[in-house]
């Protein structure tokens, strides 16, 4: 989510194969230069593919002169996005063409990239698959990926470009709380960064599991206001017009 403040990220950790083969993976990791630049990425859809993707990454960074390109080196946010995306696309290839055609729909994964590199504004950015890629504006100020449709109608109600860092988390904290309600392909802990502009550094990290008492609030009050709204809404008759 882009801020005027700067930006605010949440992912959750689960990941599966079926309904009985559950685990907890990272979906959230950044990397830092101080006072120079922060890059976050967050991914969604296989496994296989996006560990890949974070391992290459991982490894441009420690060992930039024999690998190319990487996140310290790029010189605008729209270059690192440019190049996760290209990564992305090659490793999806890779998988696919290893595997044949039963693969070909097995290994896809989206990423959404944000940041921001010193003397620019904090951007953020949604790839997909394919390597191409759409960056966030003030009239779509925020990205998700992975299962959406659950959480957004309550980020579009809520969103405000002004709010406070502790507002955007609430707001992220009630979206991710009705997915969670409805699918059981997102679960808890999740893992939370606030980024302020300027900073170059994580302003807050924090990983919502499930005994977090301020979420479980969270939960059980958003509930109740829900049945108190709905029941506040005038009444339905069958016998007027």
């Amino acid at each position: 989510m882009l801020l005027d403040k700067g930006l605010v990220m949440m992912s959750d950790t689960r990941t599966n194969s079926g309904v009985d083969n559950i685990s907890v993976f990272r979906k959230m990791f950044h990397w830092t230069m101080p006072d120079e630049r922060i890059i976050t990425v967050m991914t969604a859809g296989n496994l296989a593919t996006t560990q890949a993707v974070i391992s290459k990454l991982e490894e441009r960074t420690v060992a930039p002169e024999e690998r190319g390109s990487t996140l310290s080196s790029a010189q605008t946010m729209f270059q690192v996005a440019t190049e996760v995306g290209r990564l992305l696309r090659s490793t999806i290839a890779e998988r696919q063409a290893a595997n044949g055609e039963p693969g070909r729909n097995r290994f896809t994964a989206s990423i959404i990239v944000a940041g921001q590199i010193a003397g620019m504004e904090p951007r953020l950015f949604h790839v997909y698959p394919e390597g191409n890629f759409i960056e966030a504006s003030w009239d779509t100020p925020f990205f998700q990926i992975g299962e959406t449709k659950y959480g957004r109608p309550i980020l579009i109600r809520g969103y405000d470009r002004t709010m406070s860092f502790e507002d955007a988390v609430k707001l992220l904290m009630v979206s991710f709380d009705s997915t969670l309600k409805a699918n059981l392909s997102v679960g808890l802990p999740l893992d939370l960064m606030v980024i302020e502009r300027d900073t170059y550094q994580p302003t807050y990290e924090r990983r919502v599991t499930h005994e977090d008492d301020y979420f479980q609030a969270i939960s059980s009050r958003w509930g109740d206001e829900l049945k108190a709204a709905f029941h506040s809404l005038p009444d339905y008759s069958f016998f007027t017009k």
